[in-house]
Parts: C-alpha cells; structure tokens; sequence
C-alpha cells in the first residue's frame, strides 16, 4: 500500500513477553509487585522530602520532581499491560497507543535531563561550595525544570505527529509490551525515511547532550575531590554525589544496553525483556539507592513514618472518648 492509501486503523495489538499461559499469572504478580513497590518507594521520598525542612534544598528540589517523573514513568506502561493480562487482551486502541507513545517518550527524556540537572548541582556544591546557595537559588532550579519539561514535551510531541501522518494496513502487532516509538514506526506501511531520522537525531541530541553534560560535571568534580588533601574530606564529597551517581549507571548502563546490544536489536522479545531494565526496574531502585545510601533521607522518613504512627494512634485513642 502506497503512503496515498490512509487507512486508520482502530486498535493495535501489544504482543507482551510471553504468549505461554501458564507464564502469564507470574508475569502479572511480578510486574504487579514491582508497580507498586515503585509507586510507594518513590511517594516515600517525596512525602519524605516534602515534611522535613531541613531537606527543602535544591538537591532534594531536584530528587523530588525525579521521583514524580519515575512514578509517571512506570504508570505509562505497566498498569496498561497490568489490565491486558487480566482481560486476557492483548488491544490497545490507536489513540491509546499514540497517548502511550507520547507520555513514553516526554517521561523518559525528562529522566535524563532531570539526572544532568542534578549532576550539575552537585557539581556547583562540591566545586563552588561557598556559592552554592547564591549560584543554585530557587529561581534557577525552578528555571531549570521548567526548561526540561518544555524540551521533553516539544520533542514527544513531534514523535506523535509524526507518527499520525503514517498510513497503518491493518491490526498490527506491535513486539513490545507498549507502544515504543521505534516499534510502532516500522509497522506502517507508508514511508518512515523521515520519521526514522527524527528519531535518530532525537536520540543523539536529547540522549547524549544530557550524557555529555553529566560526564564533565562528574570530570571536574573528580578533579575537584582529588585535589582535597584531607581523607575525610574526600571521602565526604564522594558520598555526596555516590547516590546519584549508582542512578545514573543503573539508567544509562540498561538503556544503552537496551538500544546498543544487537541482540535485543535482532529479537523483539529480547528487546521487550531488556526494556524492562530501565522502565521498570531502575525506577524501582531509584528509592532504595537513595535511602540506603543518604543518611539524611533516612532521617527523614524515620520523622516522617513516626509522626504517622503518632497520628494514628492518637486518633485511635481518642475514638472512645467521642463515643462518650
């Protein structure tokens, strides 16, 4: 069919992992279980970070927003896939996958900017330390998050419109458990040489400018951590950043994975397998790496899950004496 023949098609079909079915209840519990522990692990730190004051710095500003967009990341997928294997359904209808494939796209890309937002952060705080509250004031890191959101949403919404000007056969099958760009891309019958190169250059500019900038901040803040004669001092500065620096592995190390490995280029199922790693896991991981890791973070949600406690005891035990 030429790219003049437009025939709109009504749904697509998410093949998923596995058409086993005796896989299907342990894909559920598991992808379920891993939903969930990501939602309350990343609500923790925001509640966390929201109820201590001593946390209100552009650090954890930054950490917060991270959470929220690792909670919107997840949510973009996995209850989609969640509801088709209870429904025994493997439909996602066209505008559904197109919605999927924006909010996909905007999560992922503001991950990464998010990440190079904070490697600067630490950056001013361990170089320029006696500026830091001058140089990283609110303004700024209001500034700076607005600038990423405006990016990321620019970028996915030309993905969207570029994918509704393809001309689609019939039901397809899509390789995946979402509507991934790339994937939907090469299902359509008409022309994608354009759609192809934007998603090429996307990938270069909005994958590898965030990388670059999280590379050097990291260069001179080694550089800067070496020319600390002190032992505690070194080993201080490093913690500071450790954290973030154990996230920013864990996402670039399985995305890279995911695109680079030939493997998972030449078999879709390998592809679906290994896009779990960033779209799931990591942001599964994001809570635990932060908490176990920052002792401050850790104090914070001792406060915050005792006062809870406090709360609701204290309303348990008043009860009776309204009763009366």
């Amino acid at each position: 069919m030429g790219p003049g023949n437009d025939t709109r098609i009504s749904e697509f079909l998410l093949r998923g992992f596995s058409e086993t079915p005796e896989l299907q209840s342990f894909i559920f519990w598991l992808f379920l279980s891993m939903y969930l522990i990501t939602v309350f692990g990343n609500l923790l730190i925001i509640l966390a970070i929201i109820s201590d004051s001593h946390l209100h710095t552009p650090m954890y500003f930054f950490l917060s927003n991270l959470s929220f967009v690792d909670i919107c990341f997840t949510s973009t997928t996995v209850p989609k896939m969640l509801l088709n294997i209870q429904t025994q359904s493997k439909a996602i209808t066209y505008a559904g996958c197109i919605t999927q494939m924006y909010f996909f796209c905007f999560f992922a890309v503001l991950d990464e900017f998010l990440l190079a937002v904070m490697a600067y952060d630490q950056f001013v705080a361990i170089c320029h330390p006696l500026h830091y509250m001058v140089i990283m004031n609110f303004q700024l890191c209001v500034l700076l998050v607005l600038i990423c959101d405006i990016i990321t949403a620019t970028q996915s919404l030309l993905h969207s419109l570029m994918v509704l000007r393809l001309s689609f056969c019939t039901d397809l099958e899509i390789p995946h458990f979402f509507c991934e760009v790339n994937q939907v891309v090469h299902q359509a019958c008409s022309d994608t040489f354009l759609n192809d190169v934007v998603i090429y250059f996307a990938s270069v500019l909005l994958g590898g400018f965030p990388l670059a900038g999280i590379l050097y901040s990291y260069y001179k803040i080694v550089s800067s951590i070496c020319g600390i004669s002190a032992a505690q001092g070194k080993y201080k500065a490093f913690s500071t950043c450790a954290s973030h620096l154990s996230v920013v592995s864990l996402f670039y190390g399985t995305s890279l994975g995911v695109y680079l490995s030939s493997d998972a280029t030449h078999n879709s199922y390998s592809s679906a397998t290994a896009s779990v790693m960033y779209t799931v896991v990591t942001p599964m991981l994001n809570p635990f790496i932060y908490s176990l890791r920052n002792k401050e973070i850790k104090r914070a949600l001792r406060r915050f899950l005792g006062s809870e406690t406090r709360k609701r005891s204290i309303v348990r035990d008043s009860k009776p004496q309204n009763q009366k």
